[in-house]
């Protein structure tokens, strides 16, 4: 099995909805399954339809976090020590050149992404273009729009 990159807030984070998922939403739905069992009839019970989908979600979900944490490489960012190159858990201010627009992006692992709080993914084109880079260097990055080049202003591992 393929290792899963993540930091170790992205690790956290999955723990904590691990914990949540089995301590509170899987009894939650447990009860809400005995609830519309004890209606009557299953076979025209909206809300025992409606429970064991929610459950059948929350079970995935349990086995997918619990897959992902036991094949992750938890990487803590500020522990890196890559020499000003640009790696996973990285900070990065960039500049685009044509616009002159500055940015800061983090890489992390794929459950961690989410572009308005400045977390690309590893696996996003952008990101791909900036590992192995260091502080000065341009990096071109295939958008929808066309290739956009930006240069590394400032690398970070906090």
């Amino acid at each position: 099995m393929a290792t899963i990159p993540l930091t170790t807030y992205g690790a956290e984070k999955l723990k904590e909805e691990l914990y949540r998922l089995k301590g509170v939403e899987r009894h939650a739905v447990i009860a809400a399954i005995s609830e519309a069992r004890a209606q009557g009839d299953l076979s025209e019970n909206a809300e025992y339809e409606a429970a064991k989908d929610k459950q059948g979600f929350i079970e995935g979900r349990i086995l997918d976090i619990e897959g992902k944490l036991a094949a992750a490489l938890i990487i803590n960012p500020a522990e890196v020590d890559a020499g000003g190159r640009i790696v996973f858990g990285t900070t990065v201010d960039l500049e685009e050149e044509s616009s002159g627009a500055q940015v800061t992006y983090q890489i992390v692992g794929d459950d961690e992404a989410d572009l308005k709080l400045g977390k690309v993914s590893i696996s996003s084109p952008i990101a791909r273009a900036l590992i192995g880079k260091e502080e000065g260097d341009v990096a071109n990055v295939q958008a929808p729009g066309g290739v956009k080049s930006y240069e590394v202003v400032r690398v970070r591992y906090v």
